[in-house]
């Protein structure tokens, strides 16, 4: 299934055009979620990045408001959650929410992510939906040289499908 209709919002395959768009959710949402955290990269390398490598290279999905700008982005990876981003209005709104959703569907067999330390809200979101904390680092690893913490999700009994008992 390619486009989920979500409340008010549509969850969608990110397509070429939508480069640009995605790329500026990243960065509004980076520095709003995380003003204290040194990006690596300046605005145009990360546009460059989303233009370049991401969208054409990715699994990644958005989620455009009716009005039509985009207001989320997720890329997954194998098994992995490796960006979730909204735009700063819709946080708190249920979309994250829909995203893992999406992301525990497509890979039902488990998934992990990486969040930096200092991202409290983070940590309460990914824990809600049943991520545990693997793994923190002092952030030698990354970038950004930001202390990080690694949350699983363990996945569905079976891939995915649940028993019943009949």
């Amino acid at each position: 299934m390619d486009d989920i209709t979500a409340h008010e919002a549509v969850i969608r395959r990110a397509g070429g055009l939508d480069a640009r768009e995605a790329a500026e959710v990243w960065l509004r949402s980076y520095d709003a979620a995380l003003p204290t955290v040194r990006r690596a990269h300046s605005d145009d390398e990360v546009r460059d990045y989303f233009r370049e490598v991401v969208i054409p290279g990715r699994e990644v999905w958005v989620a455009q408001s009716p009005d039509g700008p985009l207001v989320g982005v997720m890329v997954l990876g194998e098994g992995r959650i490796d960006q979730l981003y909204l735009a700063p209005d819709r946080r708190g709104q249920g979309l994250g929410d829909r995203f893992v959703a999406l992301a525990k569907r497509r890979h039902p067999t488990g998934l992990d992510l990486w969040t930096f330390q200092v991202n409290t809200p983070a940590h309460r979101f990914y824990e809600r939906h049943g991520f545990t904390e693997a793994d923190r680092t002092d952030g030698g690893a990354n970038e950004e040289g930001e202390p990080d913490i690694r949350y699983v999700w363990p996945g569905m009994p079976s891939g995915g499908h649940r028993r019943h008992l009949t």
